[in-house]
């Protein structure tokens, strides 16, 4: 990664949740961000907490939409370059979930659309953006790899992304990119996942911050990670 200068990052859906968390976290850290996110007066509260502590550039828009992902692209020319993209930014689809037979195909599309198309889109968009060695995170879930019943729609659509990221680090071995599972959290998006039970258990998205932190800055080959399983040097390195 390149050490010259503070390092700056791309974090779409930052407004809340874990994004919002690793957004606080780097921001400690010292780096420069560029976030979004569709809710443009919660990405504005984000902005303006984050401005306290470091430069923080903030484009309100869908990643769904190309004309919003040009603009993602022109704000990291102007920030002078991305060092890190975490394409974190996704949607549950319906709630409760449906089993697969009874998926109506057109929200099993949306979703499709937001969490496999659009972090492929981002990336595209911003590709002459990224620095030499650039970090390229895609959060993902055990929903992936799990076969649970109910999680038909959003599991697919994550194991889709795991594989195109796959695919993107053996066609750029320029680039470091990971898929990041960061487990269960007690985020809005969670409580949609179970909108009948108590969530309050589960740990807040800031615990996994240190972990996605030591993938942007560590020596971490690129890979899928459970960010509950990073080992302990690397998060206190981050």
């Amino acid at each position: 990664m390149n050490e010259t200068g503070p390092r700056t990052a791309l974090i779409t859906g930052a407004s809340r949740g874990l994004g919002l968390a690793l957004a606080r976290h780097l921001a400690e850290r010292g780096w420069r961000l560029l976030i979004d996110a569709r809710g443009a007066h919660a990405l504005e509260r984000a902005r303006a907490e984050l401005a306290g502590r470091t430069e923080v550039v903030a484009v309100p828009g869908d990643v769904t939409d190309a004309e919003h992902r040009r603009a993602l692209a022109e704000a990291a020319r102007a920030l002078g370059g991305l060092d890190a993209v975490v394409n974190n930014a996704g949607i549950l689809g319906p709630s409760p979930q449906p089993a697969l037979l009874d998926y109506p195909l057109d929200a099993l599309e949306e979703v499709y659309r937001a969490n496999v198309l659009a972090p492929l889109g981002v990336l595209q968009a911003v590709r002459e953006e990224l620095k030499p060695g650039a970090r390229i995170v895609n959060v993902t879930s055990d929903a992936a790899v799990e076969p649970y019943p109910g999680w038909g729609g959003y599991g697919s659509a994550k194991a889709a992304l795991e594989q195109l990221s796959s695919i993107l680090a053996a066609e750029n071995p320029d680039l470091r990119v990971y898929q990041a599972d960061p487990g269960d959290m007690r985020t809005r998006m969670h409580q949609e996942a179970f909108p009948n039970e108590d969530i309050s258990n589960r740990p807040p998205p800031e615990n996994s911050a240190p972990g996605l932190a030591a993938l942007l800055e560590g020596d971490l080959p690129g890979g899928r990670y459970r960010v509950a399983e990073i080992p302990a040097g690397e998060k206190e390195r981050a």
